[in-house]
């Protein structure tokens, strides 16, 4: 089940423009290693569950993941061939937005290899370029 607000005050929201970098949420916090953004955008709650589902399966009971980044926007469209008129369309999607610099997903309690694979996997299902990231650089 993709993630989603439980309840929020207006059901359809303005489109927005994503300006600049990340200077919230740019840092490696709660895990080891992190994944961050290199573009800016909209990421699907489909994309951040297919990520999910990567990260328990490479974990599996040996470190932990965290998922740093929660859809709060919800993305309308109207049906095709529609005529012009009749209001915004309904929401169709979730998704969290993303400014180049942020940080998706930390991972840790595994050992660098095995995390740069499994961010490897994560990133492959991203919708925008993103890099392998250290807590504490190598020394």
């Amino acid at each position: 089940m993709p993630l989603m607000p439980k309840r929020v005050k207006y059901r359809k929201s303005q489109r927005g423009v994503v300006r600049g970098n990340a200077t919230r949420g740019n840092y490696v916090a709660y895990g080891d290693f992190g994944l961050q953004t290199l573009e800016g955008g909209w990421l699907s709650a489909e994309s951040i569950e297919a990520a999910r589902v990567t990260m328990t399966r490479v974990v599996s009971g040996e470190g932990r993941y965290y998922i740093r980044v929660f859809p709060h926007k919800s993305v309308t469209a109207i049906p095709a061939e529609t005529r012009m008129g009749k209001g915004k369309g309904e929401p169709e999607f979730w998704a969290a937005v993303v400014k180049p610099g942020t940080i998706l997903f930390e991972i840790g309690g595994i050992p660098e290899a095995a995390a740069k694979e499994c961010m490897a996997r994560v990133a492959y299902k991203m919708p925008f370029k993103c890099r392998f990231i250290n807590r504490r650089p190598n020394v």
